[in-house]
């Protein structure tokens, strides 16, 4: 799986981007069919944009955002809802497999 990075508007430090890193990297417990992630980070005046697309195997993207004034604060909101929607997309297909899809 491969974990792009992106950084748009300033820089981040490494520690941040490390974390970042982690926390996507766990995004594979939740669904083995992931691809590869993209983070994009953006600054604005006084917030930090964190944007997570998430490549799955025949599946579309799945994207999440987060803004907030704390960058850790937003990586954090923005994975955590990339798992939730990582998670339903699994239950999903697990669903419409074993249940036939209408």
């Amino acid at each position: 799986m491969q974990i792009n990075l992106t950084i748009r508007h300033g820089s981040i430090p490494e520690p941040m981007q490390q974390h970042a890193r982690d926390k996507a990297q766990k995004l594979n417990r939740y669904f083995d069919r992931i691809e590869a992630i993209s983070l994009i980070f953006d600054h604005t005046k006084s917030n930090h944009d964190v944007e997570l697309i998430v490549a799955i195997e025949h599946s579309e993207d799945i994207v999440a955002r987060a803004s907030d004034e704390d960058l850790r604060t937003a990586i954090d909101q923005c994975l955590e809802r990339g798992i939730r929607q990582v998670s339903d997309h699994k239950s999903k297909l697990r669903d419409d497999k074993h249940h036939g899809s209408s």
